[in-house]
């Protein structure tokens, strides 16, 4: 490998031209990569020592759900006890996973053989058959409690079966589990009771869907990943019992959804009706909402070698490469005019599309996506929940989510490159230092403040240590034949033999395909990782280059070509260069550079003296939430008790009411206004309160205004959330049009909501006034700090473009061989002396916009670390988050 490296540099050498300079630069910033490419690498000693941190970090989470929360469904890590519906605060829609059936315990056996635990794979599999009961009065959602806990039994199922296979262990095993697998899978089947097929979002475990008793089936939509995400649990479960009822359900709903995508785009939408099967939400990405339809798409044609799978995932995954995909960025776009981007913001569950990329063969884009989020894990520790375009924090949570480390493993699977162990190493650093608790791993309430949630999903040890075990541990360590096995969405293990040992169930085939698209090598094949690129890590390099420093961190910023170069700049009178200094921007004479060299400046290619043009004007703080108010003005309060609220933009407008919207409090009725308002009677012409969950935001203020209400206060179901630990956020819409809802909207956290709802308890007619924090009663206004945006435009002196700026200018004139713009990275020099070149060929042009950063001599990092701790974003920023 030496050997390699030292004749790539000196041919690199060979081609730089002639100048000492040149020659000097780019072999130090090339043996410098050559250290890094070394640091990189990964000795057996350290695989084992982080496999073994890994079994510990699984044994401290698994442990303590078992002593503290078993058998209730979840483990609450930061109060040592476990979490059991309906003795918890309600938490909305996010409650509809647990089923009293033990989920946590479940959703984690066949990671107990992953992990080589059998003697406790043993001991849980006894207790899932003594203990779980699955005919609860509960309603679930369908799709939870198939992907975790009907893949759950089917995974562990088959695990047990493997081992009693084997000899020695299970030998008392009579295929329980699957019998239980059965069971789940006929009280899911009602779901199925509508006329297109696609399943109804929820189901009661005891009574169903349409029975009096049940409590559910009033529901009319459904997301696309909910009805498109059955396939695997429930066609493994006919070829495993020979009942094709559940394969026939499974393919009727995808079905559907094929039928039913935007035929000029080959797009989905995000939620669809599943009594007309007309599209609801029709934004289309590949994240939260979508995804694993097209996950499961391409996993049945491998799980069941059925081509109408593959054909399908074919014509998808070309419309997503052409409308969704904008390397390194994944976007959403409107189905039926997929060249509108309909929002800003990216969500972490689409973290797994690299890992499915990988699958189809398809590793530039992965790498390129794969290398975006990571540089986003970096510069706020976790994946955020959701993030810009620019890599801020959208929605601060993280919930322990494992789709980034799932692609991490892929990635490594296909490419050998031991950077993706180093990735997974800082997966492994954070999660110890900033999500462990005395009681297990608790998530992240914001990544910017680092405050914990009270939560500890059971998908964490499901799929998160399943993945980061199988990163680190190679074939012949495993207990199982690994790559025999599919993961499902869920991370459980299903037999790809099942395609041949087990018959097609009968009078079930799928709609048949003509695939007219373009075709590649990887078009009907799934691609061999020994020999897709072995042992050539310096591919994914490569591409990875270019994206390393996208988010900023690290060095100076590199524009992405659709950005311009815009400074915040504020009026505090600083000089230019003074202020360029104070913004990172090292400023180094020209004559120390090249301290020791005689003869002109201009004998050395590639410096220019320039002249930088500022146009400067004045900009609103689009990116600042607006604080609001929710006063309390009746007796006894009288203005006295005042809460601090987030905005919506959508609704009224209360920065242009003068004296805000007043009104009397009243709770709606179904408390989530998911549905239509019982309470409408009481509400008229009342302020309503409604809890957040179960649906957007824009969804139930329709239901609020229809049922005459005069405005609304959402309040947070999270738990203990508030507006002193947590950044408040603006509501937003659901990418279609809001101009219908006239309301005015706030949003209080739950412990500000606490306030105002035992108020009302207490004294039972509470008046309330909402309006901006700046002009609460009795508050005096304050002068707000003055900005203004710079816009820079550089060039060659002489060479700049005529004409007359349009706005005020600022002229920094670097001049007289004094001031040369330096960056601090040893391996910069070695892309810098290359654009030289570039410019040599080129002659001189204008530089593409772009956001405009450098970084001063003591900020200097060295770029071989695979990660590097940054400090959380802490800017505000909106919210979708129903």
């Amino acid at each position: 490998m030496r050997g390699k490296v030292n004749k790539l540099c000196w041919d690199l050498v060979r081609i730089s031209g002639p100048g000492m300079l040149l020659r000097t630069l780019l072999i130090t910033s090339l043996l410098g990569w050559a250290r890094c490419q070394e640091s990189q690498s990964m000795t057996p000693e350290e695989k084992t020592v982080i496999r073994d941190q890994i079994i510990e970090m699984f044994d401290h989470a698994y442990g303590s759900y078992m002593k503290y929360a078993y058998p209730a469904d979840e483990l609450m890590p930061l109060s040592c006890r476990g979490r059991v519906r309906g003795q918890e605060p309600n938490r909305g829609d996010i409650d509809d996973s647990l089923g009293k059936f033990s989920l946590t315990l479940i959703d984690t056996l066949d990671t107990l053989v992953v992990l080589n635990k059998l003697d406790e794979f043993e001991d849980a599999v006894r207790k899932a058959m003594t203990d779980v009961r699955l005919d609860n009065d509960v309603v679930v959602s369908v799709f939870e409690t198939n992907i975790r806990v009907l893949g759950g039994l089917l995974g562990a199922h088959v695990m047990a079966d493997l081992l009693r296979q084997r000899g020695g262990r299970m030998q008392w095993y009579r295929d329980e589990l699957l019998h239980m697998a059965k069971e789940l899978g006929h009280r899911l089947l009602p779901a199925f009771n509508t006329t297109s097929g696609l399943p109804y979002p929820k189901v009661n475990l005891r009574y169903g869907v349409l029975n009096p008793l049940s409590r559910t089936g009033t529901e009319s939509d459904t997301c696309t990943a909910c009805a498109g995400t059955m396939i695997l649990e429930f066609a493994a479960l006919s070829r495993l019992s020979g009942d094709s009822i559940f394969e026939e359900h499974a393919r009727k709903a995808l079905d559907v959804l094929w039928q039913r995508r935007q035929k000029g785009s080959d797009l989905v939408g995000t939620v669809i009706n599943i009594h007309n099967e007309e599209w609801v939400r029709r934004e289309s990405g590949v994240g939260a909402g979508i995804d694993s339809y097209y996950e499961y798409l391409m996993k049945a044609y491998i799980l069941l070698g059925d081509n109408v799978f593959l054909d399908r995932f074919n014509i998808h995954y070309s419309a997503i490469m052409k409308y969704i995909s904008q390397p390194p960025l994944l976007l959403n776009v409107h189905m039926h005019n997929p060249t509108v981007s309909v929002r800003s913001w990216m969500d972490s569950l689409l973290a797994f599309f690299p890992g499915l990329q990988v699958l189809r063969g398809d590793l530039k884009p992965a790498i390129e996506t794969h290398e975006m989020l990571y540089q986003v894990t970096k510069q706020h520790k976790f994946l955020p929940e959701a993030f810009t375009t620019e890599f801020r924090v959208h929605w601060g949570q993280h919930l322990l989510r494992p789709e980034f480390a799932e692609s991490t493993y892929y990635l490594y699977k296909a490419t050998g490159d031991p950077y993706y162990l180093r990735v997974g190493q800082s997966i492994v650093e954070k999660l110890n230092a900033y999500a462990r608790v005395p009681c297990g791993f608790a998530a992240v309430q914001d990544v910017r403040t680092g405050t914990h949630e009270d939560r500890m999903d059971s998908f964490f040890l499901a799929e998160m240590f399943k993945y980061l075990y199988l990163l680190f541990t190679d074939k012949s360590q495993l207990p199982i034949d690994i790559d025999d096995y599919i993961f499902t969405t869920e991370a459980h293990l299903l037999p790809v033999s099942l395609s041949t040992t087990q018959p097609p169930c009968r009078g079930n085939n799928t709609e048949t395909v003509p695939v007219s698209k373009e075709e590649d090598m990887f078009t009907h094949s799934c691609p061999s990782m020994e020999t897709l690129f072995p042992n050539n890590p310096s591919f994914a390099k490569t591409i990875r280059d270019s994206y390393k420093y996208l988010t900023g961190v690290g060095r100076a910023f590199q524009p992405l070509p659709a950005r311009e170069i815009e400074l915040p700049l504020h009026d505090n009178g600083m000089e230019p260069v003074e202020f360029l200094k104070s913004m990172g921007i090292s400023l180094t004479p020209l004559n120390e550079i090249f301290a020791g060299h005689t003869g002109s400046l201009k004998e050395h290619k590639g410096v220019y003296r320039i002249k930088l043009v500022a146009e400067v004007s004045h900009t609103a703080e689009e990116d600042e939430v607006m604080p609001h108010v929710v006063q309390l003005i009746s007796p006894p309060f009288l203005g006295r008790t005042v809460l601090t609220a987030g905005p919506a933009k959508f609704g009224l407008d209360l920065t242009k009411q003068e004296h805000g919207v007043k009104g009397s409090i009243v709770k709606a009725s179904p408390y989530t206004a998911c549905e239509p308002i019982n309470s409408a009677v009481d509400l008229k012409g009342h302020i309503a309160l409604a809890l957040r969950g179960e649906c957007m935001f824009v969804v139930k203020a329709r239901w609020l205004q229809e049922a005459g209400a005069i405005g609304v206060i959402f309040i947070d179901h999270r738990e203990g959330s508030n507006s002193q630990d947590t950044p408040l956020f603006q509501m937003v819409g659901d990418g279609d049009s809001t101009e219908d809802i006239t309301l005015p909207l706030v949003f209080l956290f739950s412990r500000e909501g606490a306030v105002l709802t035992a108020a009302l308890e207490e004294h039972h007619n509470v008046d309330v006034l909402l309006l901006p924090k700046e002009r609460q009663l009795g508050h005096d206004k304050t002068e707000k700090t003055l900005g203004m945006n710079i816009k820079l435009r550089l060039a060659e002196e002489g060479k700049l473009e005529d004409g007359p700026a349009t706005g005020p200018t600022l002229e920094f004139v670097l001049e007289n061989q004094e001031l040369f713009l330096k960056e601090d990275e040893e391996e910069d020099e070695e892309e810098e002396e290359e654009e030289v070149q570039e410019e040599e060929l080129r002659g001189p042009q204008q530089p593409q916009p772009g956001q405009f950063k450098g970084s001063t001599a003591s900020d200097q990092t060295k770029q071989c670390s695979a990660d590097s701790s940054q400090s959380a974003n802490s800017e505000r920023r909106p919210d979708a988050n129903p």
